[in-house]
């Protein structure tokens, strides 16, 4: 695996030399990112290792030395301590960690996605245009959950986009946007939304003996109707039935922001008996993702798995101790793209998937301008190793 993607990313010349900054609340993982990225320059070999135009290519860190200091008074300035001059530059930010606070006027205040947002656009005014190209990885998009107009209301995330474009981003990289059509709001600028299916899949066959992974044993739940691609998606390449809830909202009254959901009704096939697997883009509450595996368990459900690939758990661990104490759920599966507090680490029914190897390849690839097609699109890898887990070579 590692060598076929090295292999293939010499065949073109560099865009320019490699930066990444990390903003403070994505630190861990863009440090998990340069690791990668380290290892690989370091061991490949190349006759064109002495040209000009690698030069620079193998370092021992290519995380740039950067800060978002503020003021007593809650204000802030972006500071670069490095040339970037010519350089293609990755700025990682994770909007989404309330874990960071500072300081407003002797407060502590936790910062909220508004604040991350705001320190993107500090670091990215510093870079003052002077980058050969700006791309930002924002794994949680910014303001993803208000991507269309329904009443007299803000279009904040298609805003968000737009400024970033016009502030000199040439592209920006994001992980399972709750609506990709968002990307209309920029249609002449690079934006991909990745979905990190191959390892869920991956982090469940590592980590849950016995599983029969076939159309008789296993079927993908999706949550409600704007989650059906996804689930589509890892049936198919399973090779498995899907089924779907759809919320009944009660349309008459609005409840911390949203109508208050009524009741959860399923359309599919007999579970009975069948392992399952719920897939959705977010744990907010948790509250939407419970009901639906109390209703599976309702059906005769044997073993229920959720895949998500942000864990916010806005409200606390609790409900789902309690889910996995009185067996509605197995395992929850989430991604290190956003913050992650050591109580959900030390969970029993947690499952960490680590997406910085991943994320590495992106930035690695798309710095020799190579195509990431192929990264997009991980079928062959889901199905090598779900073969390789019949044939019990995995762990």
């Amino acid at each position: 695996m590692n060598r076929r993607e090295e292999k293939r990313n010499l065949e073109t010349i560099p865009v320019g030399s490699l930066g990444m900054i990390p903003l403070k609340g994505c630190s861990q993982l863009g440090e998990k990112v340069d690791y990668y990225l380290v290892k690989w320059r370091t061991e490949r070999e190349s006759e064109h290792k002495d040209s000009l135009a690698f030069s620079g290519y193998q370092r021992d860190t290519y995380i740039l030395d950067a800060d978002v200091p503020r003021f007593g008074s809650g204000e802030a300035k972006g500071v670069i301590k490095e040339s970037v001059r010519g350089s293609d530059l990755y700025i990682l930010v994770d909007v989404a960690n309330y874990s960071l606070t500072y300081s407003l006027c002797g407060h502590e205040n936790h910062m909220s996605p508004d604040d991350h947002y705001q320190d993107l656009k500090r670091i990215i005014a510093a870079v003052g245009g002077k980058a050969r190209r700006i791309t930002v990885i924002m794994p949680f998009l910014y303001e993803s959950r208000q991507h269309k107009r329904s009443a007299r209301e803000s279009l904040d995330c298609a805003l968000a986009l737009q400024e970033m474009v016009g502030m000199g981003v040439d592209n920006i990289i994001t992980f399972d946007a709750h609506d990709a059509r968002v990307q209309n709001a920029i249609p002449l600028h690079g934006f991909e939304t990745v979905q990190p299916a191959y390892q869920f899949i991956k982090g469940l066959l590592n980590h849950v003996k016995g599983l029969r992974i076939d159309n008789d044993h296993m079927m993908v739940i999706s949550p409600d109707e704007g989650g059906m691609s996804r689930a589509i998606y890892i049936a198919n390449v399973l090779g498995l039935d899907m089924g779907m809830f759809y919320k009944r909202r009660d349309y008459t009254k609005v409840v911390n922001g949203r109508n208050p959901i009524i009741a959860h009704e399923f359309l599919g096939s007999n579970i009975e008996g069948k392992d399952m697997i719920i897939i959705d883009d977010m744990i907010s509450s948790g509250e939407s993702v419970l009901e639906v595996a109390s209703a599976l368990k309702e059906r005769k459900a044997n073993q229920i798995f959720v895949f998500s690939t942000f864990g916010l758990f806005t409200a606390g661990l609790d409900r789902f101790d309690k889910a996995y104490e009185d067996g509605t759920i197995c395992r929850v599966l989430t991604t290190n793209l956003v913050y992650q507090t050591p109580e959900l680490l030390s969970r029993e029914w947690y499952i960490d998937c680590d997406m910085s190897k991943y994320i590495a390849y992106i930035i690695d690839t798309l710095n020799h301008d190579a195509s990431i097609s192929d990264l997009l699109n991980p079928v062959e890898r889901i199905q090598s190793i779900v073969t390789r887990y019949h044939a019990g070579d995995l762990g």
